[in-house]
């Protein structure tokens, strides 16, 4: 960072911002706060769940479990901090600290998003390659965790060693990468950071659960012409499963890309605080309707959960669900392995 930048982020945090009313800053803290609660709930349900039940750990779970412990560290290092910083009003506690949780929500998110992509990837692989094609196996999986973290770790470092930067944000109560400075050095970034961590993972995620979709309506037309029974309903649950997802998914980074790529194209726009806000706010919600989307909607996970919760009184598995789920593994060799993509 350099001298200028670092300057001029000493002057925002050493100065009480007043570019928004002091009411706007506590619902701003409310709201944080309720994020930040459901976030951590949910995303430790998970873990906890996962852990303390083995026929949930399959390698395309690896996936999910990592994209809750990403989300949990993305609110524990933003959300949470954010909560304060607006119930004082400014971000009160030093630049160092800013630069820290500019990167470590920068880094989880991406590793979010990253893990939400090759995940895609995989739920695609499963269903609709053929049988001897490379499945994912728990070697894999883990493989491909390795390359999220060290991949998304180079783009969450390289604002530290000059290329952009981290600081205040929006109304100067959050911090993350320097949007809205003017430089080559941070265009060139936020050009390749929309390449890297928007359009790719679009292309990907646009594909995978395209081309499932296509398989499961190609397979039930195949079922009919051959005067067989297709549930129909089912199709249509598969639809809107991917079809939420990708929304939320949208919700989430679209905001971001939006708001990088006008800073790009008319540098001399000013841009309000309360508008620069927006953004990094709809990220910071995606830790929360991640694991009900992905995870919540899973029946074979949701009975797990609900077990968990009440210590084990209530136990919504029928004794066929149990015996189905150990013949899963034989059936899977002829049919599409939908309760990879969907809830089952």
């Amino acid at each position: 960072m350099d001298v200028i930048n670092t300057t001029a982020l000493s002057e925002y945090l050493t100065a009480k911002p007043t570019i928004f009313p002091r009411s706007g800053y506590g619902i701003l803290s409310f709201l944080m706060f309720l994020n930040a609660v459901f976030s951590i709930f949910n995303n430790l349900l998970v873990i906890l769940v996962t852990m303390k039940n083995p026929q949930l750990r399959n390698p395309v779970n690896i996936f999910i479990v990592n994209l809750s412990f990403s989300d949990l560290l993305m609110t524990l290092c933003g959300t949470t901090i954010v909560v304060s910083t607006n119930y004082h009003g400014y971000f009160y506690l030093g630049k160092k600290f800013c630069v820290f949780q500019g990167f470590a929500v920068n880094y989880f998110g991406i590793v979010s998003l990253w893990s939400l992509t090759i995940l895609a990837y995989e739920r695609y692989n499963v269903v609709c390659q053929p049988v001897g094609a490379l499945k994912l196996s728990t070697k894999r999986g883990y493989q491909g965790l390795a390359f999220i973290w060290l991949f998304c770790l180079i783009w969450a470092l390289a604002p530290l060693f000059g290329w952009s930067s981290y600081g205040p944000e929006g109304v100067q109560t959050s911090c993350s990468i320097g949007w809205e400075e003017r430089s080559w050095s941070n265009y060139s970034y936020l050009i390749a950071y929309f390449l890297t961590c928007f359009i790719i993972p679009v292309a990907i995620i646009g594909f995978s659960y395209g081309t499932i979709l296509r398989s499961l309506h190609k397979l039930n037309r195949k079922i009919e012409e051959q005067g067989g029974k297709t549930n129909r309903e089912e199709e249509l649950r598969v639809v809107l499963m991917v079809l939420f997802m990708v929304i939320a998914f949208l919700i989430c980074w679209l905001p971001y890309t939006v708001f990088a790529l006008i800073v790009i194209i008319n540098p001399t726009l000013y841009i309000p605080p309360l508008a620069a806000t927006l953004p990094p706010y709809f990220a910071k919600t995606s830790p929360v309707y991640n694991p009900i989307i992905y995870i919540f909607l899973n029946k074979q996970f949701r009975n797990c959960a609900v077990e968990c919760l009440t210590c084990g009184h209530i136990n919504l598995s029928a004794p066929e669900e149990e015996s189905a789920s150990m013949a899963a593994p034989v059936e899977s060799q002829t049919v599409p392995k939908l309760n990879q993509v969907t809830p089952a």
